[in-house]
Parts: structure tokens; sequence; C-alpha cells
């Protein structure tokens, strides 16, 4: 059993950041209930590729997750919505600021029907602020913030990161703030406001770049495949493609020069000596670097670094990488069982607990897959139900979109 067992989430939230924050709370233990729009449910089960008519995007961050499908401009609905709301825990949802309080279901509506909830927005700008209004996008987040500035090679046109790095990134700050304002619920009985932004969230991860911006005044340039302050510390080729190699500190560059590539004379070379010089004289480095690796295939240099201490690895792309035999053995790639798509394999879960492990309990669920028996256990019955569906305040999955597509 997970460590979140009990926790009670709604998850309101759809595409891609507020479903990763709930899909770790969920493979941590917590009950989560996704609220999805009657007309055709999150949006990203409308993007591709698909099984059977199934969209693999919304199956890789919505396991361990119930469906129900709900009409929140519906009266009916929206009751439905605040019976959930006053037995949740949590409350997660990534509207554009105004739309939940349009809808009857903002913070300050439901902390009136639950003081204790964790309520979490995740949006563009934030609740408050000049951009506020604003709707928010990963690709957009990555410039304003600058990453896209200081990603790819200097003086060529900005580059995004090859993920979705604020999205996913939102989703885990927000999963990791709903943490805590969940222990400070259970020691006080006092929920609270979470506003997370994904103009934000990324900012802080600009360590070594704030401290010589606000040091020096110096901004940050593009930097390639090399570290903008350690070297080398950046990608190298050899006879057979790339690897990474990591000489962060002296010992490593030294280590490296005798028993890896054979030049002790490279140590004591004054444009050498210490990592300021070698990173300030980076582009000879490199160059002589690459002479002698291109002597050897790939794997033998990695041997040799791995044999003498060097941090240094494999450039894969993404088959090799989820291929790989450590990660396989951690259970970094499971395969579960879906009642449409069939045996679908996804990423697994990186935190590795002792005692309280999670899990992946359940697959992805179809639309609107458990309507019908999460309002049975709120009281309706089945003729009620039956008018709920009809009148569209709510989506009923068919017993015979259960069936396994052949």
């Amino acid at each position: 059993m997970g460590p979140l067992q009990g926790m009670k989430v709604l998850d309101a939230s759809q595409i891609m950041a507020g479903p990763y924050c709930t899909m770790v709370l969920a493979d941590l233990g917590a009950d989560v209930m996704k609220v999805e729009k009657v007309n055709g449910g999150d949006d990203s089960r409308q993007m591709g590729p698909y099984v059977n008519g199934e969209s693999t995007c919304f199956f890789q961050i919505n396991r361990n997750k119930q469906s129900i499908a709900l009409n929140l401009k519906n009266e009916e609905g929206k009751e439905i919505f605040y019976k959930l709301a006053k037995e949740a825990d949590v409350v997660v949802e990534n509207y554009r600021p105004g739309v939940t309080k349009s809808l009857g279901i903002d913070y300050e509506s439901l902390k009136k029907i639950n003081p204790g909830l964790v309520y979490c927005s995740i949006s563009g700008y934030g609740q408050t602020g000049p951009y506020s209004h604003k709707g928010g996008f990963d690709l957009v987040a990555q410039g304003m913030t600058g990453l896209m500035s200081m990603t790819g090679e200097k003086g060529m046109r900005p580059m995004k990161s090859g993920i979705a790095v604020y999205d996913i990134g939102a989703g885990i700050t927000a999963a990791y703030s709903i943490l805590a304002a969940y222990i400070h619920k259970m020691k006080t009985g006092d929920g609270q406001h979470l506003d997370i932004a994904l103009a934000e969230i990324g900012l802080p991860w600009f360590t070594w770049e704030a401290g010589a911006y606000f040091a020096e005044g110096t901004i940050p340039q593009a930097t390639g495949w090399r570290h903008r302050v350690s070297a080398p510390y950046q990608a190298v080729k050899t006879k057979s493609g790339y690897m990474m190699l990591g000489c962060a500190n002296q010992r490593t560059w030294e280590r490296f020069c005798t028993e890896v590539v054979e030049k002790p004379e490279w140590i004591t070379d004054p444009r050498y000596e210490t990592n300021l010089l070698r990173n300030k004289h980076v582009i000879e480095l490199e160059e002589d670097i690459e002479d002698v690796l291109m002597l050897h295939e790939t794997k033998f240099w990695i041997d040799r670094c791995e044999k003498a201490g060097v941090p240094a690895g494999p450039i894969n792309n993404f088959a090799e990488a989820v291929q790989d035999p450590h990660y396989q053995e951690r259970g970094m790639i499971e395969e579960v069982e879906h009642p449409v798509i069939g045996k679908m394999k996804m990423i697994g879960i990186p935190t590795k607990f002792s005692k309280t492990p999670g899990k992946v309990r359940t697959a992805s669920p179809l639309f609107g897959q458990d309507t019908a028996a999460v309002l049975k256990n709120l009281g309706y019955d089945q003729e009620y139900i039956a008018k709920l569906s009809e009148s569209g305040a709510v989506k009923v999955l068919e017993e015979s979109n259960l069936l396994k597509k052949n």
C-alpha cells in the first residue's frame, strides 16, 4: 500500500501538468477521481498516436485513476461535483484564471463546504499579476523564462527543450506543494489555496545562471553541447559517434588524462591547468580530446572511463534508453493491461520506498468509465442516473465500450 493511501483527490485538470501531478499522487496510493467534461473528456484523449481508437498520450499519465464525466455548466452536474468536493482532501484544476469562479467551483466556493480542502490551481502565469489573464503553454514559458536563450548553439536559432519540461515541472511542483499543504492540514485541519504558474516553476532551477547574473550581470548564452562552467563536461565525438564526458573537478580531470587517454602532459599544459583555464580554452581542449577519442569506438572509451572512475556515458535515443538493462531491472518500464488498448508499456515509478512502495494498479480509465458507480455510491438510483445522462449532466460509459476491440 502506498504512503498516500486514504488521501482523496478530485482531479479537474487536463492535458499534462495537472494530470501528471495527480498521477504522481495516485502512484503513491492516493484515490484520484478524474473529472472530465462530457463533450469528449480530457483534451489529451484527442491526441495521437492511438491504439484501437484510444489515445496513448492519455494512457501514459492517467493510470491509477477513476473517470467521471460531468457537465459543470449544468446545475445537477455541478451538484455532483460539490458532493465529491465535500469529501475530498485535494482538488487540482488547471483552468484559465477566472473560469472556476464563473463555474462556481473556485476555492472560495468550495472551502465553504469543505474548510479543510487543499485546492491547487495550475495556470500559465498564476492567479495574480499583469499576465494572469493569459493562457499558458509550456513552449511559451520556455521562451519567457530565458530557457530557450540558453539552449542550442551560440548564434543559432533558439531551441526548445526536447520534452515539455515546464508542464512536467509544474506537475512535480504542484505534487510536492500539495503534500506540504496536506501535512499542514493534518496538523491543523486547515486547508489552503495553492497557486502554481508554468512561467515561474522553472526560474528556481537556474542556480548557476542566477549566481553569475546577480553577482556580475553576466547574461547566460547558449553553450550547445558544452557546460557553462566546467570543462570538459560535455558531449565528445568518438570513432563511432558521441558520448558524454564529465570531468567536473580536478581529480577526475587528472584521472582522465593519465588513465583514460594517457596524456599526462595535459595536466601541466598552461591552457588546461585549472577548470577556469580549461573552460576558457574549451575549443582547443575539445579538439585535443577528440583527436584521441577518434581512435576508438564509444564503448571502448566508456569502459576506460568507468574503470578510472571518470563520469561518462552513452548518448542514447529513446528506444535505447528504455531498453537499457539497468532501467529494466529497476522497474522503470512497466506493462499494464488496458480494456481497449490491450497490453501496453509505460514509464514506471522513479521513487523506491522501502516500506510503502508506489504501484501501477490500474491502466488509465476509459472516458466516463466510473460515472455510474460513483453516482450509485452517492445515493443515485439507476433510473435517476439515466435521466442525468439524457439531460447531459453526466456521461455514462456504455457497457459495450468496455469490450476490447479486435
